[in-house]
């Protein structure tokens, strides 16, 4: 084999267990710091796991009287104190929200994180949610 060729191969097999390395994480977009989007049936399994998180519905107060995931916390995204609500929360617990169709909870989950909340979870809309089994109140 000549020399060039050898080099050749050396060189591709390094490549080749770099992008292996790179891809082969043990972290999942779901289990990764920072805000992330997740499916219906994933947030419902958050909800129902041991260590669930919590919960909040982003959506205007007379919203959330009209129904809402068991047990969540109503924070108006577009309230005056929505800042100052996410403010008080405990950076390194992981949160999960939600709002009527996904659009509201996504600004949630970007102004959360720009506060430095380490661990959001994006549900996504509540009709979802509830056709994934989520419980209702």
């Amino acid at each position: 084999m000549s020399r060039r060729l050898l080099t050749l191969l050396t060189l591709a097999l390094v490549a080749l267990f770099a992008v292996a390395a790179c891809d082969s994480t043990s972290e999942t977009a779901s289990d990764a710091p920072g805000a992330h989007k997740v499916s219906a049936s994933d947030a419902v399994a958050l909800i129902e796991s041991d260590d669930p998180p919590v919960v909040i519905d982003v959506r205007t107060p007379e919203e959330y009287a009209s129904g809402h995931v068991a047990g969540a916390i109503n924070m108006d995204v577009n309230g005056a104190d929505f800042s100052s609500q996410i403010s008080e929360l405990d950076p390194d617990q992981q949160y999960l929200v939600y709002c009527r169709s996904g659009n509201r909870s996504a600004q949630a989950a970007a102004q959360m994180e720009a506060a430095g909340i380490a661990d959001i979870a994006d549900g996504g809309g509540l009709s979802d949610l509830v056709s994934a089994g989520a419980p209702v109140e």
